[in-house]
């Protein structure tokens, strides 16, 4: 049995990533920020372009552009992360269709997760099932395959008390997906150091010229693989909860 916690939170921010303008939520909690934002059209958001930045590394690393941002930046009790399509939400599985307003009122709420962390310490989405594929074995089937095994020889270098996890890791067939969690600003600038040294490292040894468009958001996809790693390693007592979708 979890054991209840006496927590006050403070200041919580849960970044939306987005490119684009579109509906945002209504509580404050939620910061739309504009990722990619240098040299882009103002769109009246939060840029990823402000203080220590890597706005202009959008294309290969996504949303972790926005992560960046707020490692640097922001400053917080409880940091998240979520999509302008993509929320967490305390409902159950949502199989009717529905309009894309009344799904705003199903994302998880301030409320919600301050009762959250008072058991415990990470909200992540419930995992994904990768078809039948191992982590290693879907990475090889849709992207180059060489740049997880570099990833795993920085690991081995850098970090070899992860190794055990990364190989656990790379032996299951589902995964924490979409970069999104929750989680105290301790523990969110421990992962962030981690994380980005990683594939600071690996963008210093890969040539990615040849990669298309798709192919060259590497980081944002390594990054996924790597919280995996991280989570399992750091043992937060987590709570898993539904992934609403605004455009399904």
């Amino acid at each position: 049995m979890i054991e209840k916690r006496s927590l006050k939170i403070v200041f919580i921010k849960i970044l939306v990533a987005t490119h684009k303008l579109y509906t945002m939520p209504n509580e404050d909690i939620y910061l739309p920020i504009h990722v990619g934002r240098e040299g882009k059209e103002n769109l009246g958001y939060q840029g990823d372009n402000t203080g220590q930045n890597i706005s202009t590394k959008n294309d290969n690393y996504s949303e972790l552009t926005a992560l960046y941002w707020a490692w640097k930046n922001l400053d917080a009790d409880y940091v998240g992360l979520c999509h302008y399509r993509r929320y967490f939400t305390s409902k159950g599985r949502i199989r009717q269709k529905i309009y894309k307003n009344e799904k705003f009122k199903l994302i998880l709420s301030k409320d919600e997760i301050e009762r959250a962390f008072k058991e415990y310490e990470i909200i992540v989405p419930k995992e994904y099932y990768l078809g039948g594929d191992t982590v290693w074995a879907h990475y090889n089937k849709f992207h180059n395959i060489e740049d997880l095994e570099n990833v795993k020889k920085i690991i081995k270098n850098k970090y070899p008390e992860y190794m055990s996890e990364f190989e656990e890791v790379m032996s299951k067939k589902e995964i924490y997906a979409y970069n999104m969690f929750i989680t105290d600003k301790k523990s969110f600038n421990d992962y962030c150091e981690w994380m980005f040294n990683i594939l600071f490292e690996l963008e210093a040894n890969t040539d990615i010229t040849s990669y298309d468009s798709y192919q060259k958001r590497i980081y944002g996809f390594i990054s996924e693989r790597l919280f995996n790693v991280w989570l399992l390693k750091h043992k937060l007592k987590k709570k898993t909860v539904n992934v609403i979708n605004m455009e399904l």
